[in-house]
């Protein structure tokens, strides 16, 4: 009896060694599979939110569950039968299949998330071994492609651990919104530490109001592509910012690379003559000259061997720097860059941020390049005064020239709501920017296109010509922009509107002015703004 008692204690000691010690990462393994298929261990993804003029939040990126599918291959008794049942009504390849379900000691691996009904139905009828239906969260996009560049999306991460922010605000904000996962930590379940929210300054409405115009514009000009921003010049936060084409961050998967590149603020080009509004606001800072400073033209410039003519081949004779500006005179802009000089421009456009990242709360953002303007070539500082050979992205485009509507104050562009305005540097004198913002309104009143009554609006277009970079020199496509803001006043937003290459070459003025006209009436009437122009 005794060596009975003393054999039964010695047994259960040896199971308990080899459950505790010898089995231990393998139950604990096999726990934490439990916990992670029941959900226990993966923390709630913070919410995305946008807001309106009325303050309220509005769910642009939220989790949802969905029905997924997933495999335990050690419960899989018969694998050929397995894979050849599942293979077809998942879709998938039964090589990849097989492949996937051979470890055998494996507690988990995901076959579909977001299954269909009906690939949920039949899955769940086959009553495979080691086969099961059930709900997990995923992230779930309620405006569909409203923003989709902003926003970016939630994939798998590249080490196979779990899910991750890719592009946009998802993948620079993954940690804060994503949490901390639970664990299980010596047979103790440690909970999660659940993700945070993030509120945006973006404007649903004005957003989505944008987006469709400019939708409508690429499509109607067939243009390549196409880009919107709105933003406040007091205090820099971004209400709008949207390209064309997007995608659909729902179903990421059918779309491709390229088509999650954010062009506003990683994608350069040459602005054109919407750059002699920064190029006269210099000049008027400098008082190298005044609205009212005259000089002749005679339609063309001969610098270091090359001509410069004005883009509709005219000459206009004795020309004030306003008129310059209303009828966009190429060989004007010139002749107050050169009073600048090119040393003074180029270390303008340096405090106009054009030589460095925004700031803004994007991944990726690059620079554009202001390197001809200090090139010893006078050709080069006249051909930059009216937005050639120089580059920029749409987002420092429209931040410098917020700077004018901000009194000559630049702000760093803001995504976040709660952050407070920060206050980059004076760029010009209020008096400058008041002088240029002036010539604005009279090129907007003569040319009538983006004319809005009782209302000041200040504006100015930019058709420029896409470089050659194979032989050098241009082709004979455009890149038409238009960047304006209103009530000239006391400016509500700046807003630009640019497409690519529309086939024929049409004038900035045909295309996307109208265009600019469409938003700023809906914004102000959005906004309720004070008419400031009576008058009219």
């Amino acid at each position: 009896m005794i060596l009975a008692i003393f054999g039964a204690f010695g047994y259960l000691i040896f199971n308990l060694y080899h459950l505790q010690i010898s089995k231990q990462d393998y139950y604990s393994n096999q726990a934490a599979a439990q916990y992670r298929l029941a959900g226990f261990l993966e923390p709630h993804r913070g919410v995305i939110y946008f807001t309106d003029k009325g303050g309220n939040a509005i769910p642009a990126a939220l989790n949802r569950s969905y029905p997924v599918i997933f495999a335990v291959p050690r419960k899989i008794d018969d694998l050929e039968e397995t894979v050849g049942t599942i293979a077809p009504i998942l879709s998938l390849r039964e090589e990849e299949l097989r492949s996937t379900l051979a470890d055998r000691r494996s507690l988990y691996r995901l076959l579909a998330k977001k299954a269909s009904a009906n690939e949920f139905t039949k899955i769940k009828q086959a009553d495979l071994p080691g086969i099961y239906v059930d709900e997990q969260e995923l992230r779930f996009y309620p405006l569909g492609k409203l923003a989709a560049h902003l926003l970016g999306f939630v994939g798998p991460s590249e080490n196979g651990g779990g899910l991750v922010g890719r592009y946009g605000l998802e993948r620079l904000f993954s940690e804060s919104l994503g949490g901390v996962p639970g664990r299980v930590d010596d047979n103790r379940m440690i909970e999660p530490i659940q993700g945070e929210d993030l509120t945006l300054t973006i404007d649903r409405n004005i957003q989505g109001r944008a987006e469709e115009i400019l939708e409508k514009l690429v499509n109607q000009y067939q243009a390549k592509g196409g880009t919107v921003i709105v933003l406040q010049p007091r205090t820099g936060s971004i209400l709008a910012l949207g390209n064309y084409r997007n995608f659909d961050p729902n179903d990421y998967s059918k779309f491709d690379i390229y088509s999650f590149l954010n062009p506003a603020v990683q994608a350069i080009y040459e602005p054109g003559s919407v750059f002699k509004v920064i190029t006269m606001a210099i000049a008027l800072d400098l008082k190298k000259i005044s609205p009212q400073t005259t000089y002749y033209d005679t339609g063309e410039i001969h610098l270091n061997g090359k001509v410069i003519k004005n883009w509709d081949l005219k000459s206009y004779g004795q020309t004030t720097m306003t008129e310059v500006i209303e009828k966009s005179i190429n060989t004007g802009s010139a002749f107050a860059a050169r009073l600048v000089g090119g040393n003074s421009f180029y270390d303008y456009l340096v405090k106009f941020g054009l030589k460095e990242k925004t700031g803004v709360q994007l991944p990726d953002e690059i620079v554009g390049n202001i390197e001809n303007v200090r090139k010893p070539r006078e050709i080069n500082l006249a051909t930059a005064s009216f937005g050639q050979g120089i580059s920029v992205t749409p987002l420092s485009l429209i931040s410098a020239v917020a700077a004018i509507a901000n009194k000559g104050v630049l702000m760093r562009p803001n995504l976040i709501k709660d952050q407070a305005p920060q206050v980059v540097r004076r760029v010009v004198s209020q008096e400058a920017a008041g002088q240029i913002t002036a010539m604005m309104v009279s090129a907007v009143d003569k040319a009538q296109v983006a004319r809005i009554a009782n209302y000041r609006v200040a504006g100015k277009t930019g058709t420029a010509q896409v470089p050659n970079f194979q032989t050098g020199g241009y082709t004979e496509e455009v890149i038409n922009t238009y960047i304006g803001f209103a009530p000239a006043t006391d400016p509500q937003f700046v807003a630009l509107i640019k497409i690519d290459q529309p086939p024929g070459a049409p004038l900035a003025g045909l295309t996307v002015v109208p265009a600019f006209r469409e938003l700023a009436q809906f914004i102000l009437n959005y906004y309720n703004a004070a008419p400031d122009n009576l008058s009219q």
